[in-house]
C-alpha cells in the first residue's frame, strides 16, 4: 500500500514574505533604469510592482519609459545586480524564520513558489541559511504564467505530492493572494505594504494580517496552518 498524503504542505512565496528583499529588487532596477536615462524612479513607484514578477514588471517600465533594449537583456541586468545585493545582504523575517523550522521539525511538506528567478531563489536561501529547510523551489521562470496565474503554486504542490486542497499559501502581494485563491489553496496574508490590506484579491484570505510583519507570529500561524483559524 502507498503510503498516505500528508494533510498539510505549506508553500511560501520569497519575496516580502520570508525575506525583506523589497529594498534589493528596488535598487537593483533603479540601477537598470538609471542606465537608460530614467531618474526619477522611487521607492513608492517600486511599491506598484511588488508581488508582479521580474519579467512582467520590466516589460510595463519598459513600455512606460519608453526603453529600446530587449527585455531579456533588462532582466539579464537586473538579475546581475540583484544577486550582488543579495549576496551582500538579505535579512530574514524572525517570526518567519520561526515558522518555517517549526514545519520543519514536525515534517511538514515544504516548498518556496516565487516569481523571481531560480538563480536569485537558490542565492537568497543559500545566503540567509532557509535552505537548510526548503529545498524545493519554483520559479516564475519554469512554469507558463506568473502570478496572479495560480502556475507556481499549482507546480509547486506537484512536486511536493501534496493536492491543492491541502495546500496553505503564504504571501505578502495582492497577485499572490489571488494566485492561492485561482490554485484553491488557503492563504495566510501577511502584507508587505499595509495599506494594500483592502486590496480585493486579500478578501479572500483565510487569514489576513493587517499590519503585515509588524503583527505576524509564528504562533498565530501555526495555529491557523493546524486549525484553519487565528491562535
Amino acid at each position: 500500500m502507498s503510503a498516505a498524503q500528508p494533510d498539510l504542505a505549506v508553500l511560501f512565496d520569497l519575496d516580502g514574505t520570508l525575506v525583506d528583499s523589497e529594498p534589493n529588487y528596488y535598487e537593483a532596477g533603479r540601477r537598470v533604469l538609471e542606465r537608460y536615462g530614467v531618474t526619477d524612479f522611487g521607492w513608492e513607484r517600486h511599491t506598484d510592482f511588488i508581488g508582479i514578477g521580474t519579467r512582467e514588471t520590466l516589460s510595463a517600465l519598459r513600455a512606460e519609459y519608453g526603453i529600446g533594449a530587449p527585455v531579456e537583456e533588462l532582466l539579464a541586468e537586473k538579475n546581475r545586480h540583484y544577486l550582488e545585493l543579495a549576496a551582500a545582504s538579505t535579512a530574514v523575517f524572525p517570526e518567519m524564520r520561526a515558522l518555517v523550522e517549526r514545519l520543519y521539525a514536525e515534517g511538514v511538506p515544504m516548498a518556496v513558489a516565487s516569481g523571481s528567478s531560480r538563480a536569485a531563489i537558490e542565492a537568497v536561501l543559500a545566503g540567509t541559511g532557509l535552505d537548510a529547510w526548503l529545498t524545493v523551489l519554483v520559479s516564475a521562470e519554469e512554469v507558463a504564467r506568473g502570478k496572479p496565474a495560480p502556475d507556481v503554486f499549482l507546480e509547486a504542490a506537484r512536486r511536493l505530492g501534496v493536492p491543492a486542497g491541502r495546500c496553505v499559501v503564504l504571501e505578502d502581494a495582492p497577485p499572490g493572494a489571488a494566485a492561492a485563491h485561482a490554485a484553491g489553496m488557503r492563504c495566510l496574508a501577511v502584507p508587505y505594504v499595509p495599506g494594500t490590506a483592502d486590496d480585493p484579491a486579500f478578501a479572500s484570505a483565510g487569514l489576513l494580517v493587517r499590519g503585515g510583519q509588524a503583527e505576524f507570529t509564528a504562533e498565530a500561524a501555526y495555529a491557523y496552518l493546524r486549525g484553519g483559524r487565528a491562535g
